[in-house]
């Protein structure tokens, strides 16, 4: 990527600025007026000229302004952007999503909707998809003469907890010797062992051994569920409130559709191997994700990588506040967990 000067600099900013609020190309007459330039519109009109040739601004029509390209944006991210942490009252809130005790399931899910709503995008909340994780806590707590309650914490202060039905002729002192046979068997282990797990407690009891036999086939379904990763999206409906969405509503109605029923937004938000990862329309690996950038936080439990937060909008998104914001939300989120979990 060729380095800018200050004024090809400065113009290239002030059209990504322009362009982020309005949604219009820009061009020199605007600039000229609103922006101290020092040069005339005739000046400014070459130099985006030169900007578009060197492909950090494009022109969608022979007579329209100019509008930023991908690499137009990724200058800009990568040298030109001005972070604007988010306020003390944003702070608040998303601090306030993290409240001690509920699950890592429900923290994202609030996460995700209070992110769509600070940045009026659609928001992405993920666990890892990590066989290696480990569980941490496992118990049976019966319900009822007919039910029992199992329920797993993992590494990553991720819960599951499944309803079972337990056959009759059970007492406590069963539920007693399953209990210590999943804290043998389970505690500690890695999903991926689990996901392939077979009881080894043995038992005269056809009862105990029937309800070990639906706990075990429970925590097999659960470990090769949770390898998988739990993906939760928010702020859909956002999308379709966007001016470059308006003119092909249809297509973007199939867009959420296809991303719904695939792995594509898991794969999207995964690239990338630091905490804060911006990837910006083509630059997506995907060929249906070329009109989307996405901003990416990673959160942890201590040092151990849990999951992230993304936001997912047109490339013409606010990234002065959106990668502050969803860094900021990633922090909290890992403070939180963190403290959960020590």
């Amino acid at each position: 990527m060729s380095d800018l000067d200050p004024r090809k600099q400065t113009l290239l900013r002030a059209v990504i600025l322009e362009y982020v609020q309005g949604a219009e190309p820009v061009g020199s007459e605007l600039l000229a007026q609103k922006y101290e330039l020092g040069v005339k519109s005739a000046t400014i009109r070459n130099e985006l000229a030169e900007l578009a040739e060197l492909g950090y601004l494009e022109q969608p029509h022979t007579s329209a302004g100019r509008i930023p390209s991908d690499r137009g944006y990724r200058y800009y991210v990568d040298r030109l952007i001005v972070r604007e942490e988010p306020e003390e009252a944003t702070r608040a809130q998303v601090e306030s999503v993290g409240v001690e005790g509920e699950a890592l399931q429900r923290v994202l899910q609030d996460t995700a909707v209070l992110l769509s709503r600070l940045t009026q995008h659609m928001t992405i909340a993920a666990t890892l998809r990590d066989a290696s994780l480990t569980v941490r806590h496992a118990v049976l707590s019966a319900m009822g003469p007919h039910q029992a309650l199992l329920v797993l914490i993992l590494a990553n202060a991720h819960m599951e907890n499944r309803m079972l039905e337990c056959p009759a002729g059970l007492t406590l002192d069963d539920v007693g010797r399953i209990n210590r046979a999943i804290e043998d068997q389970v505690v500690g282990k890695t999903l991926r062992s689990l996901s392939k797990a077979r009881p080894s407690l043995t038992t005269d009891n056809p009862a105990t051994a029937q309800l070990l036999g639906t706990i075990w086939h429970t925590i097999r379904t659960l470990a090769r569920e949770l390898t998988r990763g739990k993906l939760i999206t928010e702020g859909e409906e956002f999308l379709f409130a966007k001016p470059e969405y308006q003119k092909d509503l249809s297509a973007l109605t199939a867009l959420i559709e296809q991303l719904q029923g695939s792995d594509l937004l898991y794969e999207a938000v995964s690239q990338g191997d630091q905490p804060e990862v911006v990837i910006i329309g083509k630059e997506n690996r995907s060929e249906t994700l070329h009109r989307l950038s996405v901003v990416r936080g990673t959160f942890y439990v201590g040092d151990a990588e849990a999951g992230f937060v993304a936001v997912v909008g047109p490339t013409r998104m606010l990234y002065d506040r959106s990668i502050p914001l969803v860094n900021y939300t990633a922090r909290a989120l890992s403070q939180s967990l963190t403290k959960f979990n020590s």
